[in-house]
């Protein structure tokens, strides 16, 4: 009896992250879209159409621009064409530093009244959809919280990785369009990490430890921070300020999840990259965004240490 009371327990939270995670991935895609600003931009006021984002949760969809209303083109130049040379990393090409604004040509209306798309600008569709679509954000939230529960059951902890996990998804998708990791982003998780296990800690059945927690940040920040010290090229302060969080949420289940987590980071950024080199999209040369995998390799050691403890 007891046996079937905590598999339907388990169930049940499995299918309550589930929920939990379908619900706040589909309030990412605003955020995605204003955290993938152009370098030099903490993030970005104005839809392709140059009508004002208002929040920061949501739909990433303008009214506005479904209503056939025209934006102020000049403020939308500026906000939006001052360089791109975040997004022109993945390229190995050099950004758009020298071109802001619009250069001297001015934007022709399209059949709507909207603006036409210049190239480097977002895209936005005939829906006025500006940013990422809903149901992927939502749906890979949805997969990676069940997953959690799945593997950390009814523990204390399992609280503290369904209020993580909707930003990690956010900051991959983020490092993925325009390879940078946002600082409101890397350092408020690398803190709230700490906290939530510190109160974790607090409740009985906990199956982790908040020393170890607190030691990895600083071991895989300072790990991350050697790597950005003697190849700045190929690895971004942002992935620096994000393993701090990262090397929080492994070391709670100790060291040898945190080796595991971070070996896993490191081979899927690998195997990624040498996927895109027999594919010839890419070369050695081109740089690509660490901070998914950085996320996943998080992810796939927290299941390991958490089904081990």
């Amino acid at each position: 009896m007891s046996t079937a009371t905590g598999l339907d327990s388990d169930l049940v939270v499995v299918l309550v992250a589930a929920l939990w995670g379908a619900a706040t991935g589909a309030l990412l895609p605003r955020a995605a879209y204003r955290f993938s600003a152009p370098s030099g931009e903490a993030w970005r006021e104005r839809c392709p159409g140059g009508h004002p984002v208002r929040g920061w949760l949501g739909r990433a969809r303008c009214g506005q621009c479904a209503a056939g209303e025209s934006g102020h083109s000049g403020e939308f130049g500026r906000s939006e064409q001052s360089g791109h040379s975040g997004e022109s990393g993945r390229s190995g090409q050099p950004g758009h530093s020298g071109e802001s604004g619009h250069s001297g040509e001015s934007r022709r209306p399209g059949r709507s009244g909207r603006s036409e798309r210049e190239p480097g600008q977002p895209r936005w569709s005939a829906d006025a959809r500006y940013g990422p679509r809903t149901a992927p954000l939502a749906l890979v939230t949805a997969l990676v919280c069940a997953a959690l529960a799945a593997a950390t059951g009814t523990r204390p902890e399992v609280a503290v990785w369904l209020l993580l996990a909707p930003v990690g998804v956010l900051l991959a998708a983020v490092d993925l369009k325009v390879r940078r990791l946002p600082d409101p982003l890397t350092l408020p998780l690398a803190g709230a990490a700490l906290v939530l296990l510190g109160l974790a800690a607090l409740v009985p059945e906990h199956a982790g430890e908040w020393s170890t927690a607190l030691l990895g940040a600083l071991v895989l920040g300072a790990g991350y921070l050697v790597l950005f010290l003697v190849n700045p090229a190929g690895m971004g302060f942002g992935d620096v300020k994000l393993a701090l969080a990262a090397g929080a949420a492994l070391g709670w289940y100790g060291w040898p999840t945190l080796m595991l987590g971070t070996f896993a980071g490191f081979l899927l950024g690998a195997l990624y990259g040498g996927a895109l080199l027999v594919a010839r999209r890419a070369d050695r040369k081109t740089a690509i965004p660490f901070g998914p995998f950085l996320v996943a390799g998080a992810f796939l050691g927290i299941l390991a240490g958490a089904y081990a403890a």
